[in-house]
């Protein structure tokens, strides 16, 4: 039984209840060798268009996608599938629905030539749709998490999504050309920068932990943009999400796309948030930027220090997690403070020898003969950078 709250919902009356069963049944027993749904009907875009929801179980034999193959667009309705993409997808839904904890995923919009399904209109935009067997829907957005629904339907696991609905918009067009059009149209969203899908991701693993450090950690706190991919020096914002939610996997695996879903985020963050709070404070690069207020920082500041230290900008950042990678112990979860103070000691200024074709190159037409720096982002120059500081300090 759905809950609302009482205050929100007006309930039919057990007598309207009986009246609207006693009306409604005749057509689902009429229609019960076929498929039949409630919808809603609507007008977009000079179109008819329904809405329905189905369950899981109707999936297999109701929908299908009809992605392009080879170098012929024109073989399908859809893109062809991104190899990976349904698993994602499926293995979000196992992982929430194993957890107890709630999860979603978006309406899937459908195409079908209107001659193959009955629609009973029944005042008001409500109706009864009525999918023949053998009638198909042709995916028109939704391809990988339609695949994802049915593999996990098909799977051992079917209970977890056996009790579920999908919505499905269904637009009432037989035209090729237009369905084809209408997937170009709907795969025009900008996508979402990963900082804000961070920003509002669960509060568990790398999310939890990096969300816990901008909370805690001054260097971060107020300087970091949590919706967009770059931070902006005018708004005196230094780092991302997405760069500490890197360095958050960096420190604990090694490996900036770890997701941490194994570590405990009250634990582990406070680990790492004193380490770092111990780092920035003793580090002659950061003192003053992670003791200072951002509302007391000037963008000359700011935009001095993004440009000075490379702990100012992510690939810095990533080699200062590896680094503690090296400095962390899992059991007993604590960071080698000795080690963590050599750490600070170091020039972490892009003029340090130290940083020299690795992670910092000579760029001979630099616009500024005095400061000639810039960075590679590469793997191979962060695992050089990491080399010569462990190099130094006698770590190997």
């Amino acid at each position: 039984m759905i809950k609302t709250h009482e205050d929100s919902t007006n309930n039919a009356s057990s007598e309207v209840k009986t009246q609207f069963s006693a009306f409604i049944e005749p057509f689902f027993s009429k229609y019960h060798r076929d498929r039949c749904y409630p919808g809603l009907i609507f007008k977009q875009g000079k179109r008819t268009m329904l809405q329905l929801n189905v369950p899981a179980s109707d999936f297999s034999g109701l929908l299908q996608a009809k992605p392009s193959t080879g170098n012929d667009p024109d073989s399908g309705k859809n893109r062809p599938e991104v190899k990976g993409h349904a698993d994602e997808i499926k293995q979000y839904i196992v992982d929430r629905s194993r957890k107890g904890k709630p999860w979603i995923v978006g309406t899937l919009t459908a195409n079908v030539d209107p001659k193959d399904i009955t629609i009973i209109e029944l005042g008001r935009g409500i109706c009864l749709v009525v999918i023949r067997r053998g009638v198909k829907l042709d995916i028109t957005d939704g391809q990988h998490r339609k695949r994802a629904i049915h593999e996990l339907i098909e799977s051992a696991e079917s209970g977890l999504i056996s009790d579920d609905d999908f919505a499905i918009t269904l637009v009432l067009e037989g035209d090729f050309h237009q369905c084809q059009a209408d997937f170009r149209d709907m795969a025009q969203t900008r996508q979402l920068d990963k900082s804000l899908l961070l920003s509002f991701g669960e509060l568990s693993g790398r999310v939890g932990i990096t969300k816990e450090l901008i909370k805690r950690v001054p260097m971060f706190h107020g300087k970091t943009e949590k919706i967009k991919s770059t931070p902006a020096t005018k708004q005196k914002l230094i780092y991302t999400t997405n760069y500490i939610a890197r360095f958050v996997s960096c420190v604990f695996t090694n490996d900036p796309s770890n997701q941490l879903r194994d570590h405990d985020v009250e634990l582990t963050s406070e680990a790492l948030a004193n380490c770092l709070n111990q780092f920035f404070s003793e580090c002659s690069n950061t003192e003053y930027i992670s003791e200072t207020k951002i509302e007391d920082l000037t963008v000359d500041e700011v935009g001095a220090f993004k440009e000075d230290c490379i702990l100012g900008v992510s690939v810095g950042l990533e080699v200062l997690g590896r680094l503690l990678y090296y400095v962390y112990t899992q059991e007993g979860n604590y960071f080698n403070e000795a080690k963590v103070s050599q750490l600070a000691q170091l020039d972490w200024s892009r003029e340090n020898q130290l940083w020299k074709d690795n992670i910092v190159r000579i760029d001979p037409k630099s616009k500024n003969p005095d400061k000639p720096y810039k960075l590679s982002t590469s793997a191979t120059a962060v695992t050089d950078a990491v080399k010569m500081v462990k190099f130094r300090l006698e770590w190997m």
